[in-house]
């Protein structure tokens, strides 16, 4: 198998491809099996040519943007790992060699200006407006990382399997990275030195590619915010929003009010929740890969499954924790039943589930859905009241001990098996 692609979008850079490839093969040949891919965006020179003259697979870009070209690129990469470069000399290509080094530490390598020990020889509007746009995504969106913009990376080829790219400009760059954060792989930053163009004329332009991040933005934030991000739960026990930061921190309390320490647990459906977090000696169990990768990297034990055939035996547990998880799946039987097969007689089940018997859940509930339409309310297809649950508790062989309620809204009952 191919270890390494050498991903170079280019338009007009024969001169400097000409410099460029004898060198990169000098790197990467150490490396193992590599090949290197020239994504022509329409070049009127004898870009195509110099490329295929040096060695490197020709790709003819079918549709125009920096996007489109690390789309069509990633499609066609063969690596285990995939670099993507400028083509203009701008990017030293021995730093390959220090990307691939780190490549155990995350699914994405960057090649990174603004972290410790990195630097950029630009000056002037350019470097200001990299340094501005830079700075704000990293705290509009709360992702650690300083260089998004740095377009010298390498990834996972795996990982760039999980995101889709939409974009059509520079602004991929920012979008892939984001993606794969938000699929719960780490990502790195190793210092570098940023050096001018060797040849030719830049084809960004730097105002209307500022213009383009700033208009990127508020959709990313979004992304960022959706229940689908690998954090979400996690970042929602410390909301800015009081009623968000209020509904998780109660909930929590009375789950961690009920548990009792020393036996074994497990949290079905257990996303990125502070309280799987809590309890050490847990096992998670989540449909969400993300989720999980998250929380994994957080020292928990987790497993991916679903809750319609739970991958444990019979008895393995004291204590089952399925906490807001029921309304979101079709009722059906077989949950229930799971959930008292893997309790052993007597283990406790703490269960919790908006109740729909309350009025003030039904406006709360759309009130949340407008302030946060990204959130989790449009989910909701099961509904349950305080009732329906007592009465599935009792056939699905559960004797209730008792209810506690979030803010008048979101019941959570503690139960044993009979």
């Amino acid at each position: 198998m191919t270890e390494l692609t050498v991903v170079l979008p280019a338009i007009d850079e024969a001169d400097n491809l000409s410099l460029l490839l004898p060198k990169l093969h000098d790197v990467c040949r150490p490396i193992g099996a590599y090949e290197i891919l020239v994504v022509d965006g329409g070049s009127s020179d004898d870009t195509a040519a110099r490329a295929a003259l040096h060695g490197a697979r020709v790709h003819f870009q079918k549709e125009r943007g920096y996007g489109n070209a690390l789309k069509e690129a990633f499609a066609l990469a063969r690596g285990r790992y995939v670099v993507t470069m400028d083509a203009d000399y701008s990017h030293d290509p021995t730093f390959i060699r220090d990307l691939y080094a780190a490549r155990e530490r995350g699914a994405v390598v960057v090649a990174s200006r603004y972290c410790p020990g990195g630097s950029s020889d630009v000056s002037g509007l350019r470097s200001v407006l990299s340094r501005v746009l830079n700075a704000v995504f990293r705290r509009v969106l709360a992702i650690p990382i300083r260089d998004m913009s740095s377009g010298f990376r390498l990834y996972r080829r795996e990982a760039l399997g999980e995101v889709e790219i939409t974009r059509r400009n520079f602004d991929a760059l920012e979008e892939v990275l984001i993606k794969i954060v938000g699929m719960g792989h780490p990502v790195v930053e190793v210092p570098f030195t940023y050096k001018a163009r060797q040849e030719g004329v830049s084809k960004a332009r730097v105002l209307k590619f500022g213009l383009q991040l700033a208009r990127t933005l508020h959709e990313l934030w979004q992304l960022r915010n959706g229940c689908d991000w690998c954090d979400y739960d996690h970042r929602a026990y410390d909301s800015t929003h009081f009623l968000q930061r209020y509904w998780q921190r109660k909930r929590h309390a009375i789950i961690l009010g009920w548990h009792r320490p020393g036996g074994r647990a497990l949290d079905i459906g257990c996303g990125s929740s502070r309280i799987l977090e809590d309890l050490p000696g847990m096992v998670g169990l989540d449909v969400s890969i993300q989720k999980l990768r998250f929380m994994a990297r957080r020292g928990s034990t987790v497993l991916r499954g679903s809750v319609t055939a739970l991958p444990f035996p019979d008895g393995a547990f004291d204590e089952v924790i399925f906490s807001q998880v029921i309304e979101h799946i079709p009722p059906r039987p077989q949950i229930m039943g799971e959930i008292r097969r893997v309790l052993r007689p007597g283990g406790r089940l703490i269960i919790g589930t908006p109740d729909y018997a309350r009025m003030f859940w039904v406006i709360l509930e759309r009130f949340y859905d407008a302030l946060k339409p990204e959130a989790y309310a449009h989910e909701h297809i099961s509904h349950y009241t305080l009732g329906s649950m007592r009465r599935l508790l009792a056939e699905s062989g559960f004797r209730h001990l008792r209810s506690r309620y979030v803010g008048g809204a979101e019941l959570i009952q503690l139960a044993l098996k009979r």
